[in-house]
């Protein structure tokens, strides 16, 4: 795909500089541009790469000041940063423009398939499925019984959607994640095994919604594990059964979230949480990584950090003392042993 800087400016509202006839055909950072690349330069650190570049285009702010020459076609905009991450969807939109059904593919005859939609190869579509208009579904997916999937949803390579789960609107769930597997549920039994409990419930994802790789949310065991509209997770995550995530949260990766806990909405959970079973999570609370929280948070807005997890500023005080400790034992020791000098001394 080839564009001239004449009709990118047109599309980011800017002002050329230079040839609006050259061309360019990939995006690449500033410092690392060929000729037939386009960059942008926001950050002022990598203002010096602006006159070494072989970058064929280069958008800048509307406010920067040259200090020498530039080889290259300026858009002048008023955010740059802003215009280039416009440009990097619509190009990314451009490239995962896919429609129609590849071969081989099994589509059960009951199920509904919408307009516009891309099907790749060795996909598995059960009965009474519907998938809605200007869906994409990549190769490999596996997409059970009674499903259902809004407008514009995109499931890569790999995905599997077990059966009665429903998906919404511009959902994106990437390679390799499950979603709808059995919750972790097992009644002890006298003679010490256990016994499964059957997970007859499902998975709701609302619109909106980002799901990263490999990563799981188990079906609930009665009534749905809900992630609630504007979601974000990172790759590697475990959602448990009946989880409630809510509205625009977001999750870093390698976290895990027992059964049955709610989190409230515009949370921000850190890289390897660990957070308990049938607890509660205040919305817009702020969890550093690798904490572990094992009880309710009740108040909004607060950061709160380590293993367990406590308020963060006083956990910040507290590993303060922490690495104090060999000195205050030293400190200790020689009292002691001054102490001891003293009795013996009477």
């Amino acid at each position: 795909m080839q564009f001239s800087a004449h009709q990118i400016a047109t599309l980011v509202n800017g002002s050329l500089e230079g040839n609006p006839d050259v061309m360019v055909e990939q995006l690449a950072k500033i410092e690392e541009a060929k000729a037939g690349s386009l960059s942008f330069l926001s950050n002022p650190k990598y203002e010096q790469y602006l006159y070494t570049t072989e970058a064929s285009i280069v958008i800048v702010n509307h406010d920067l000041k040259l200090d020498k020459p530039v080889v290259s076609t300026l858009i002048r905009v008023k955010n740059a940063y802003s215009a280039f991450s416009m440009l990097l969807e619509v190009y990314n939109k451009m490239r995962l423009d896919k429609t129609g059904i590849e071969n081989p593919v099994f589509i059960h005859p009951t199920a509904r398939i919408g307009k516009n939609v891309y099907i790749g190869a060795f996909t598995y579509i059960d009965k009474d499925v519907v998938i809605q208009d200007n869906c994409k579904i990549y190769p490999h997916v596996y997409i059970g019984e009674n499903v259902k999937i809004g407008n514009d949803t995109t499931l890569f390579p790999g995905v599997s959607v077990y059966f009665d789960c429903v998906i919404g609107e511009r959902v994106i769930i990437h390679s390799g994640t499950v979603i709808g597997s059995d919750g972790f549920g097992f009644a002890p039994q006298d003679d010490g095994t256990y016994n499964k409990i059957s997970q007859i419930g499902n998975v709701i994802i609302e619109n909106d919604v980002e799901i990263g790789a490999n990563t799981v949310i188990d079906r609930a065991t009665m009534g749905s594990t809900v992630i609630r509209q504007g979601v974000k997770l990172d790759n590697l995550i475990q959602v448990a059964h009946n989880v409630e995530i809510g509205k625009n949260t977001v999750i870093a990766a390698q976290s895990g979230i027992s059964g049955s806990t709610k989190i409230g909405e515009n949370a921000v959970v850190g890289g390897q949480v660990g957070i308990v079973g049938h607890i509660s999570i205040a919305n817009g609370s702020q969890i550093q990584a690798q904490s572990g929280v094992n009880r309710t948070i009740a108040d909004s807005g607060k950061k709160w950090s380590g293993s367990p997890a406590a308020p963060y500023n006083a956990q910040m005080r507290s590993q303060v003392v922490y690495s104090r400790l060999p000195e205050l034992e030293r400190r200790l020791e020689e009292l002691e042993q001054l102490l001891l000098t003293k009795e013996l001394s009477k």
